[in-house]
């Protein structure tokens, strides 16, 4: 009798300790789940710049603020220099996944920066599938192919109770000198 007793206890530690891994591993999924990438192409267009700051080429020199606009594709669309045509539409429509907006100012040598940081901004990923939102903020640097992390503060839908890190990569210039992006989310809550 005694021994049936131990194995009965036996088989309750085994499965309450089942159920308490079990919902671990449900919890870190939940707030560890893989990372979203996406890439950006900025219509060079709709970067607009104010006039008080501006280098004697009229580059936006420290201090400058800007607001701009571009495409959101998924990650492998881009090789650097495209997704948006000369006339500021995006170069794969049907690719589209939502619309990227930058608002900051410019800091370092401004337009004139070849390597550290040159804007701080915040960045708005509103995505067309959900209507859902992610917003960053932090610093962009002129380096390509240099990863940059930037701080997740929050965002709308899916994505409204999130915090996390972006990590950001210039990838180089479309011809209307709008910026490719390649961008990598690490979310939790």
């Amino acid at each position: 009798m005694k021994r049936t007793h131990i194995l009965a206890l036996l088989a309750l530690l085994v499965c309450v300790l089942t159920a308490v891994g079990g919902y671990a591993a449900l919890a870190q999924s939940d707030t560890q789940s893989s990372p979203m990438q996406v890439e950006v192409a900025e219509d060079g267009k709709r970067f607009v710049f104010g006039q008080d700051h501006l280098f004697s080429d009229g580059l936006p020199a420290y201090g400058t603020p800007f607001v701009t606009q571009g495409y959101i594709y998924p990650v492998g669309t881009l090789n650097g220099s495209n997704g948006v045509l000369e006339d500021g539409s995006a170069e794969f429509p049907d690719k589209v996944i939502g619309e990227w907006t930058c608002f900051g100012y410019m800091i370092g040598d401004g337009a004139h920066s070849t390597t550290g940081a040159w804007v701080v901004s915040t960045q708005i990923y509103a995505f067309n599938d959900s209507g859902a939102t992610i917003v960053t903020t932090g610093f962009e640097i002129a380096d390509l192919n240099q990863s940059m992390a930037r701080a997740v503060t929050g965002g709308t839908g899916d994505y409204s109770a999130v915090r996390g890190e972006q990590v950001q990569e210039l990838l180089g210039f479309t011809e209307q000198m709008g910026v490719n992006l390649r961008v990598e989310f690490e979310l939790g809550a």
